[in-house]
């Protein structure tokens, strides 16, 4: 599980990052193929920022990304050999008949792709609270595909986001730390579209 570090002074929680998606390299040469490693690591220190929201009620949406993480990860220890791609990992492993860890990279997918709108809406819009950005973001990826008993649980932690101004604070130096978010969201868009259009594959599908 992900621990969120202290940020440095001057610096912002991006600098606390273990793995950046900046870092995760994309072989554009070889199908846009991920490294299954460096993605994980990624998306597991990105859980941290719903330590930053300050929230309990984020604790449900952190620890539903840390259990995709997981069978994608379980998946890899499993059959190291058939996983040094997400891409060849879910492939392998839907030729073995199960399809455990490509439906938890769906579901990892989903909430990187909710983090990201949240957070490109929340840099896009200064007027805009958080709470409103995180709802429409929800309710444009996670929403549609939740239970009517889980909708409730997600749609507390919406509401309980800081005030954007907290929220800068929280995030260290304000000026900086959105420099780095634009850069940090431009890698992790373009990841969250690569795997989008990897999953839309008929071969990705069980």
């Amino acid at each position: 599980m992900a621990f969120q570090a202290a940020i440095p002074p001057g610096g912002t929680w991006f600098d606390t990052l273990k793995k950046s998606f900046v870092d995760v390299p994309v072989d554009s040469s070889n199908g846009n193929a991920i490294p299954t490693s460096e993605f994980l690591e990624a998306a597991e220190s990105l859980t941290t920022l719903f330590d930053l929201l300050g929230s309990l009620a984020f604790t449900p949406v952190k620890n539903d990304m840390i259990g995709n993480i997981k069978k994608v990860r379980d998946r890899q220890l499993a059959s190291p050999n058939e996983s040094s791609t997400i891409q060849s990992l879910v492939l392998n492993e839907l030729k073995s008949k199960k399809h455990i860890s490509a439906e938890g990279l769906l579901w990892l997918v989903r909430g990187l792709d909710f983090t990201s709108q949240a957070l490109r809406h929340t840099l896009q819009n200064p007027d805009v609270e958080l709470s409103t950005s995180f709802r429409n973001a929800y309710t444009g990826t996670l929403k549609p595909h939740h239970s009517f008993m889980v909708k409730p649980i997600f749609s507390a932690a919406m509401s309980a986001t800081p005030y954007k101004k907290d929220f800068y604070v929280k995030m260290g130096n304000e000026e900086k730390a959105k420099v780095d978010m634009a850069e940090w969201l431009d890698a992790l868009e373009g990841q969250v579209k690569v795997l989008k259009e990897f999953q839309e594959r008929k071969e990705a599908k069980w």
